[in-house]
């Protein structure tokens, strides 16, 4: 009897794209004597338990395993929760998420709507009797009280379960205390609505109210019985959620804080920590000024410590702003043309380095991660690094090629590395620069080495990835040149071209099927320059031009057969697939757009508006860049290329209106089109037949709409 091998499709599918059993969500002990994290049992396990890794003798323990603490029984979700993990991109199961108190001793976590604490030194798990559904339990600095949110009201209780109460209660339907509301955990990096004193003895706690917010209805057309959700979704133009922030004593005592939320609607960050006062970053709503504000927690009263202005738009990153140990403001800022770290006044990097995130700020230095600026002595393509950087200078610490971050605490760092040669990522536990213990990963080998060239296109030095099919002769010369397939996200906030093995499995599997892939990361994607990024201001459609300029240049050096050109994507990526073959079908021949945007005025304000501004103020800028309007096709050219549209019917970021007012504008254009519409899908694809069966459905209709069959 043979077993038939399970195809890559079925494995990418079955992993998560080979993410399950890998380790992740990492907390280091102050005291460097253990480290936490989530990872699942194997390779195709979706449930997460709480790891601790004892430095002391190096063993891994598990604090908690949601199969015994649920008895075996299903997890049963609330729909905030699952909105939450929309949001999140999260597709796991199980322990999803968790916090600690300061010093690493307990940990909370939320699962299947009930509250569990764990204590982590001694590695055992209890459930605490609250109200329910909870969502995103959080324990005091201290350890003596949990937070959490349920049905929109903010709670504490006792780390033994005891004087369980409300702090914050809705006024209102559409209140909610304590959440990060949609655009905030959509587009600014906030994924939470309150934090603790340092003291332990009050919370800064968001209350947002949607009641402005337009609601729009999500229905799922293959089951008529069930009712249609309700959703309040802040499209570009339209009311946001109006933000209040509180803080709120443990002795019930309420005090609003101040500052001007008609200018400065969007909170965007909150820093609390014993190093200083509570710290605000508010925006403008054009994104083009905001305000770095310290908080009085007794009066609700702000003070400005900075304040920033960009003619195009200010970015967010991860870790800032906050405050040093020595009570110095520490930001991520674009100044003289570059992305630099900034502590006080100072900045402390330049040009030769693009800060993307700062990971940790301690008494000697400030950790961050960073790709190679314009003025890098090498491009570095795709890989991103991290460094220490103090008034002495910046000291890299990452060093194979490849993309890496890092969690630290005191003098332990947990060091997680990504690099072309090996799958998936090595976690390292590094003291002093010495690796003093590992953390195994339990995620599947893909059984895939891509064959990829990181390289740059055109003359804007276009940073690109390109992958041949596995048996493809190593010398080029005089082989028969590729049918061509574009694989980009190619926007803002998203790099596809990396240094890391795992993410070329995908385009290395289309590869195998008989394409030259080409990923390029174009003006408007992170890593490189301000100015590269800011490029897009008011005119995405630029990011075609340099799919199509790094195209050419590499024809030149790569056998691809530019009578043959196909494109595909998904989300922003699927918006560059659809504009490819309506725009310039004197280049492309074919086209898969998955869950594309296709009118910008249905997209987000926050993401949206920082791009294009408002749409009540620049029309035809939403319909230059936009696919329709309300005349229909925008600028499309001759002649019509083969287009299949992907989208999921329970898509609540990128709505499915998108693809079927792009569909009812082919249509009446006379242009034949193909939709595959996904019931139940929402934005990710997490289903494991209909992931693998998207790959390959897109195969066969490349092949057909290039005469490869």
């Amino acid at each position: 009897m043979t077993t038939e091998p399970v195809s890559f499709p079925r494995r990418h599918a079955r992993t998560q794209r080979f993410t399950l059993g890998a380790p992740r969500a990492f907390t280091v002990a102050p005291d460097a004597s253990r480290v936490v994290f989530l990872r699942s049992g194997s390779g195709t396990d979706r449930a997460n338990s709480l790891w601790v890794l004892d430095l002391g003798d190096g063993a891994e323990r598990v604090a908690a395993d949601p199969r015994a603490l649920l008895a075996g029984a299903s997890e049963d979700l609330s729909a905030e929760e699952r909105a939450r993990r929309e949001r999140s991109r999260e597709g796991g199961a199980g322990i999803v998420g968790y916090a600690t108190d300061t010093a690493a001793e307990l940990a909370s976590f939320a699962l299947s709507g009930r509250l569990f604490t764990a204590e982590l030194r001694a590695g055992t798990a209890r459930e605490l009797p609250v109200p329910g559904p909870v969502i995103d339990p959080r324990p005091s600095p201290d350890g003596r009280h949990v937070a959490y949110v349920t049905a929109g009201s903010l709670r504490v209780v006792g780390a033994e379960g005891d004087g369980d109460r409300a702090l914050a209660e809705p006024e209102s339907e559409g209140v909610v205390y304590g959440l990060a509301e949609f655009i905030a955990a959509e587009e600014m990096q906030r994924s939470r609505g309150y934090w603790w004193a340092p003291e332990s003895d009050r919370l800064l706690v968001a209350r947002a109210d949607d009641t402005p917010v337009r609601r729009w209805w999500i229905s799922d057309p293959a089951h008529p019985e069930r009712e249609p959700s309700r959703v309040a979704y802040p499209a570009a133009g339209t009311p946001n959620a109006d933000v209040q922030l509180f803080v709120f004593g443990l002795d019930g005592t309420r005090t609003e804080v101040l500052w001007d939320r008609s200018r400065y609607p969007y909170l965007a960050h909150v820093h609390w920590s014993a190093a200083g006062a509570p710290l605000l970053l508010v925006q403008a709503r054009d994104q083009r000024s905001q305000l770095y504000l310290a908080v009085d927690p007794e009066s609700g009263a702000t003070r400005m410590v900075h304040a920033d202005e960009d003619q195009d738009w200010l970015d967010l990153f991860p870790g800032v702003p906050c405050w040093s140990p020595s009570g110095q403001l520490v930001r991520v800022a674009d100044e003289g043309g570059a992305r630099v770290l900034a502590v006080g006044e100072r900045p402390l990097t330049g040009a030769h380095l693009q800060v993307r995130a700062v990971l940790d700020v301690s008494d000697g230095d400030v950790l961050v991660s960073a790709s190679a600026g314009e003025e890098a002595a090498e491009p570095e393509t795709g890989e991103t690094h991290v460094y220490r950087v103090n008034e002495l200078g910046v000291e890299r610490v990452s060093q194979e090629p490849g993309v890496h971050t890092a969690v630290r605490a005191g003098d332990v760092a947990v060091l997680v590395s990504a690099t072309l040669d090996r799958p998936g990522a090595r976690v390292r536990v590094v003291r002093e620069g010495r690796t003093v213990a590992t953390i195994r990963s339990h995620a599947e080998d893909p059984g895939l080495s891509p064959r990829v060239t990181l390289t740059q296109g055109g003359a804007r030095r276009i940073p690109c990835a390109v992958l041949m099919p596995t048996d493809y002769p190593r010398d080029t010369a005089g082989s028969a040149p590729l049918p061509v397939l574009l694989d980009p996200y190619g926007g803002p906030h998203g790099s596809r071209v990396v240094a890391a093995h795992n993410a070329h499995l995908t385009s290395q599997w289309f590869a195998d099927q008989g394409f030259a892939v080409v990923v390029a990361d174009g003006r408007g994607t992170p890593g490189r320059s301000p100015a590269w990024e800011k490029a897009v201001h008011h005119d995405f459609t630029v990011t075609l031009d340099d799919q199509i300029e790094a195209l050419r240049d590499l024809a030149g050096t790569y056998p691809l057969d530019l009578g043959r050109v196909a494109i595909r994507g998904w989300s922003y990526g699927g918006y560059l697939a659809a504009l490819a073959v309506l725009r310039r079908p004197d280049v492309f021949h074919a086209g898969i757009a998955g869950a594309p945007v296709t009118d910008w005025r249905l997209y987000d304000t926050h993401y949206t508006e920082r791009y294009l501004g408002h749409p009540d103020q620049a029309p035809q800028v939403y319909a230059h860049s936009s696919l329709v309007t309300d005349d229909g096709l925008s600028s499309p050219a001759e002649p019509h290329r083969p287009l299949l549209i992907v989208h999921g019917l329970a898509d609540d970021n990128v709505v499915v209106a998108h693809a079927l007012r792009l569909s009812s504008a082919l249509l009446a254009a006379g242009r034949p089109h193909e939709v595959l519409p996904l019931s139940g899908v929402t934005h990710m694809t997490p289903q494991e037949q209909v992931a693998e069966n998207l790959l390959l459905l897109q195969v066969d209709f490349l092949k057909r709409s290039l005469g490869l069959v």
